[in-house]
């Protein structure tokens, strides 16, 4: 389990992991409503919608949290999530269905947020929080 510990020594942590809470409660709504209340997108464009959200949510794990561990524990319940929203919308939805391929747009979009932590941006909301 991830404690208030890991995170980082940001000003307004209760904030951020509250907007990160947020944005995660987003996305299992979004993933649930009925299909026509959801904006068209072209065909393969979900799969981008996907990645998109996995992605900014793995990233600001990046941003919140202290420890490679506590990043990388995230970034696995973020996966577990989005297969857990697949299967649920085969199995609690009419007018969704499981894809396999959402699941693996969803988890190349973890991937692709963890590996922030590799890169100088892996601070920014720590230096803007300092800061303001």
């Amino acid at each position: 389990m991830i404690g208030a510990g890991a995170l980082k020594p940001l000003r307004r942590p209760r904030l951020w992991l509250g907007l990160w809470w947020t944005a995660i409660a987003l996305v299992v709504v979004a993933s649930l409503v009925p299909a026509f209340l959801l904006p068209q997108v072209p065909g393969g464009g979900d799969k981008v919608e996907h990645f998109t959200a996995y992605c900014l949510l793995a990233a600001a794990a990046v941003q919140l949290f202290l420890s490679r561990k506590s990043v990388v524990l995230s970034g696995l319940a973020l996966i577990a999530l989005g297969v857990a929203l697949e299967i649920a919308q085969g199995l609690l939805t009419t007018t969704r269905q499981m894809d396999i391929q959402d699941a693996l747009a969803n988890t190349l979009g973890v991937v692709a947020g963890l590996l922030t932590v590799l890169t100088p941006c892996a601070g920014v909301l720590l230096t803007f929080d300092q800061r303001h």
